[in-house]
């Protein structure tokens, strides 16, 4: 596995600190693996082994951990076992898929008012920093949220692991396959039992289980309609509309809870729309990204035909690795598909696949044009040519992705 040096970056800051950092993510998305970079690299700056303890929820032997006081009497036996000589120093803490253990947040809590351990935990539910956490802990944690691969590591994955092809075809992989970690070491369609797997295990553990969801076809019936109609607008009220065609009843409400349970697993993404002449959110009508596009072509296929929406996708999760609060801008009668806010920078982007014709780039461009502000302003496609013009930037999708060049 690559080392994955985006969020080591974020992480190394904090580390040492009194700060309790917390990485969530999709499962699969590598938060295990990062945990283990960091405490190898503790382990390289000269940490005693006896001073790291490290558990993984998921494993096996630790299954029958259910409650705060047996986490405690584990972490206690494991500190024990490993020898009474590092009580003088620096102690460290890694508690993998922690959202397992019932109360966990109370036992955090109090080692973190011992300042007892440097501590890291990991969670695959957006509710994770929600509760008790937030009551507890305001302002003594830092979230780094885990994605799978951009293309960027993909491309790394495989030249550490000599495969040899030309950026594009791996740029076609990348499309219909997504980059789940897991699924790096397989090739093209023998990615998806493995996709389907991951899906399986969020579905089923994550929501169906977690949220007591009876009619699992449902659920799957709304995935399906997300899935066909990514980076498109639409409410509640388009699905129940869709639904119905099926003779499915179902209220705006219900639909609103499963796609709440959907983003909690991290599995999509919801983007609402501001007017940027009256500088506002809009609600009701949203736009949808899923995590990985690999579970679009499990599913529904198509992720090379529907190039526009797999390209939208694809910049969007890219977007938002590089930290920007993403919406959705209308301005007037006129669409630009992301308005990128970090700190104080501010971007627009608009993507397409190809502006072969003047019709395609006059729709591309002329949002951007008609926004009178000072903010940069980027068109992204494949095209191979320059059409930078009006101040707009005009830059090649791989290029923006490889990190040639950084918005």
């Amino acid at each position: 596995m690559i080392e994955r040096e985006l969020y080591l970056n974020q992480i190394k800051p904090y580390m040492n600190k009194h700060i309790i950092k917390v990485l969530t993510g999709i499962r699969r998305s590598g938060k295990s693996t990062i945990l283990k970079q960091i405490a190898n690299q503790l382990k390289n700056d000269g940490v005693p082994d006896e001073n790291i303890i490290l558990i993984n929820l998921e494993l096996e032997k630790y299954l029958d951990i259910r409650n705060w006081k047996q986490l405690s009497s584990l972490i206690n036996s494991m500190l024990n076992n490993k020898g009474k000589n590092n009580n003088k120093n620096r102690k460290y803490l890694f508690l993998d898929e922690v959202q397992k253990v019932e109360g966990w947040e109370e036992l955090v809590n109090a080692y973190f008012a011992e300042n007892k351990f440097d501590i890291y935990v990991t969670g695959s539910n957006a509710k994770l920093l929600s509760g008790e956490l937030a009551t507890y802990l305001s302002g003594r944690y830092i979230e780094i949220k885990i994605y799978p691969f951009s293309f960027r590591e993909f491309l790394k994955y495989n030249k550490k692991h000599k495969i040899n092809k030309k950026t594009s075809d791996f740029f076609k992989d990348y499309i219909n396959y997504g980059a789940m970690p897991s699924t790096l070491k397989y090739k093209n369609h023998r990615k998806i039992p493995v996709l389907r797997d991951i899906y399986n295990t969020i579905i089923l553990k994550d929501i169906v289980s977690r949220y007591e969801i009876k009619d699992i076809d449902l659920l799957t019936r709304i995935l399906l309609f997300l899935m066909g109609n990514i980076g498109q607008l639409f409410s509640p009220n388009s699905i129940v509309k869709y639904l119905k065609k099926d003779n499915v009843k179902i209220s705006t409400k219900t639909i609103y809870n499963y796609l709440t349970y959907l983003e909690d697993a991290f599995f999509i993404n919801k983007v609402k729309r501001e007017d940027l002449v009256g500088k506002k959110l809009l609600n009701f009508i949203e736009k949808f990204y899923l995590v990985d596009l690999g579970f679009r072509q499990m599913f529904y296929g198509n992720n090379e035909k529907d190039i526009g929406q797999s390209l939208e996708n694809i910049v969007y999760n890219e977007l938002l690795r590089q930290g920007y609060d993403i919406t959705i801008g209308k301005f007037k009668d006129k669409e630009v598909d992301f308005v990128c806010k970090k700190h104080d920078k501010k971007i627009y982007i608009q993507v397409a696949y190809i502006l072969a014709e003047e019709s395609t780039i006059k729709r591309e461009f002329d949002p951007l044009m008609k926004i009178n502000d000072n903010y940069p302003k980027y068109v992204l496609s494949m095209d191979e040519f320059d059409r930078s013009k009006e101040g707009i930037k005009h830059i090649n999708i791989i290029d923006f992705l490889t990190g040639d060049i950084l918005l």
